[in-house]
């Protein structure tokens, strides 16, 4: 097949989940179809590197350049929204300049599949091709369901203007997200709960569950990796991304005392970028903010164990299947799973609240023999059921199924 890949961001070199996914599925499809990628990248972007590293799985890489906005610059496009009928992150990526090359390439090219990643760039006339030739059909990949992170946040935001400004927000995001599903050939989910919950709002959806994954190669015990030191807890992931943020926020104020006091010893790690004032006050001798680092991989290995406290969000959460891919224990909420086809006690533990989480990590912690049962049995988990050329293949069924329309 020939399938242009439309995204919000250039999918290589991957440094947070949604990149993982697109670069996953995008590597293991271009194994067998012919993959031209149009990416969308903020003004002074190291293009030359995304070029290079994208070069390696697709035919084709086309990115176009975006304004870099400062936090300030962000909230007036904020602002500017609640005044338009279109959500934020709609008007944010809907550019000219992306639909006159996206226009552009369907116009001189005949396409099997156009596949965007996220609805809010689901814009303009996808469905084109050059006189004569069929029109592509056309899939979408969800992230997430984005109008409910979005409805979920704004229940939790703790400031006034953010809350209202999310319950604006959410609305319009559903509007445009429903839309999409109803207008697109296919949609993809990284979960049967998300392909759920949009099948009761549209009945007629065609759609697929194509869940995330990890490269079993890259992420896996080695044997020149730190040991682990039997006291060290692991959060990771993007810290500017809010439900890590609340996660990270929950697992501090509410379940760090009470492991602090049980299990003296404990360290607890937070690695990932740009984490947020409030994260940063949270730092002390037992407490290490490593912010961003060019490999998880050795703080994974010299970790005792991994948590994802999470308590908002969509789709299935890399984190948990990266930590298992390196052999590590996992404790996450029942949410934070949500999508895993994990069981409870024998691939991971989960507690959804504070008082069985802490519990769950001091049992861990104090009982190695029960840390590498958890990991051995999530990596074999992992191994069966979420490398990238399973997922991808569960896409290539969902785009032959529209095909054969």
């Amino acid at each position: 097949m020939k399938i242009l890949f439309l995204a919000p961001f250039a999918a290589s070199p991957a440094g947070f989940g949604a990149q993982r996914r697109v670069e996953g599925l995008m590597a293991a499809l271009g194994r067998r179809h012919e993959i031209t990628a149009v990416s969308i990248v903020p003004e002074g972007a190291d293009r030359r590197a995304a070029e290079r590293a994208m070069g390696e799985y697709v035919s084709d890489v086309v990115l176009v350049e975006r304004p870099l906005w400062d936090g300030r610059g962000k909230r007036l496009l904020q602002l500017r929204s609640l005044l338009s009928g279109r959500s934020f992150l709609r008007g944010l990526y809907d550019l000219p300049a992306v639909r006159e090359v996206v226009d552009r390439m369907l116009s001189a090219r005949a396409y099997d599949v156009v596949n965007v990643e996220f609805p809010f760039l689901a814009t303009g006339s996808l469905a084109k091709a050059p006189a004569g030739a069929p029109l592509p059909r056309l899939v979408l990949d969800e992230h997430n369901i984005e109008f409910d992170l979005a409805r979920q946040q704004a229940r939790t935001e703790s400031g006034v203007a953010r809350r209202v400004y999310n319950a604006v927000d959410w609305r319009k995001i559903r509007r445009e997200e429903t839309r999409v599903w109803r207008g697109f050939d296919g949609v993809a989910f990284c979960s049967a709960a998300d392909e759920s919950r949009a099948r009761a709002i549209v009945p007629s959806l065609r759609s697929a569950v194509v869940p995330n994954a990890v490269d079993v190669e890259y992420f896996k015990p080695r044997p020149g990796d730190p040991t682990p030191d039997g006291r060290t807890i692991v959060f990771f992931g993007a810290l500017d991304y809010f439900p890590n943020q609340d996660g990270v926020l929950y697992f501090l104020r509410d379940v760090w005392p009470s492991i602090e006091q049980s299990v003296p010893q404990a360290r607890l790690k937070i690695v990932g970028q740009n984490p947020t004032a409030k994260i940063l006050a949270e730092g002390h001798a037992r407490i290490e903010i490593a912010g961003k680092v060019d490999d998880v991989r050795p703080h994974l290995a010299s970790a005792a164990l991994s948590i994802a406290p999470l308590r908002i969000g969509g789709g299935t959460r890399f984190k948990i299947l990266e930590a298992m891919a390196m052999g590590k224990p996992v404790i996450s909420t029942s949410l934070g799973a949500e999508g895993i086809e994990a069981e409870h006690g024998r691939h991971l533990l989960l507690a959804d609240d504070a008082t069985s989480f802490a519990t769950a990590v001091a049992r861990v912690l104090r009982d190695p023999a029960l840390g590498r049962l958890l990991g051995s049995e999530g990596r074999k988990l992992v191994e069966e059921r979420y490398s990238w050329d399973w997922s991808a293949r569960s896409l290539e069924a969902l785009y032959g199924r529209v095909l054969a329309r």
